[in-house]
């Protein structure tokens, strides 16, 4: 084998090395990118499974307290007790909207401020803060479910779920209320 063989013999080599570097590389590099989305979009989802679940807490004691003033519910437990718990609740919900905030696409973080604009008008009322009829309250429960759906259509979009949980497909649902009382 003349020295032009060798040369050449060994330049593949080398080139044959080189490639199979940036091949393993690259492939690494890829690898250590897709565990990093995948790392961040399990924290998203817990973020956005508990901001919902923080919200809807706070409805269903803003319903309770609500509910409670009006005379529609029995009085199970103090107005104080309930308005200690939905206090409580509030800064609950607000540490999770500071996690959507971090972790959110933009579409999400729009429909989490619009979430809690409809939620603290709910609760404004159950404490009294604003006035309204209870067919306005029914219509505010209405505005933060819609809300509610809506982030759920933007998390799943940010996270790459397919599906809507609106539209088409899903049929407009209402309020479960209770049948209306006979006149007394």
């Amino acid at each position: 084998m003349g020295p032009i063989e060798q040369l050449v013999t060994i330049g593949a080599v080398i080139l044959g090395g080189l490639t199979t570097h940036l091949t393993n590389a690259l492939a690494e590099r890829r690898r250590k990118q897709h565990q990093l989305l995948t790392r961040w979009d399990d924290k998203k989802l817990e973020a956005y499974a508990s901001y919902v679940e923080r919200i809807r807490t706070s409805i269903f004691l803003a319903v309770e307290l609500y509910e409670h003033r009006e005379g529609l519910r029995e009085r199970r437990r103090d107005e104080q007790e309930i308005k200690a718990e939905m206090t409580e609740a509030g800064h609950l919900r607000g540490r999770a909207f500071e996690r959507i905030m971090l972790l959110g696409g933009d579409e999400v973080v729009e429909a989490a401020h619009n979430l809690n604009a409809v939620t603290l008008e709910v609760d404004w009322q159950a404490h009294g803060k604003i006035t309204g009829s209870l067919e306005e309250w029914r219509e505010r429960n209405r505005a933060a479910f819609r809300a509610i759906n809506a982030f759920h259509d933007a998390a799943r979009d940010d996270l790459g779920v397919s599906g809507r949980v609106t539209g088409e497909q899903h049929p407009a649902r209402d309020l479960l209320l209770p049948p209306a009382r006979p006149p007394s």
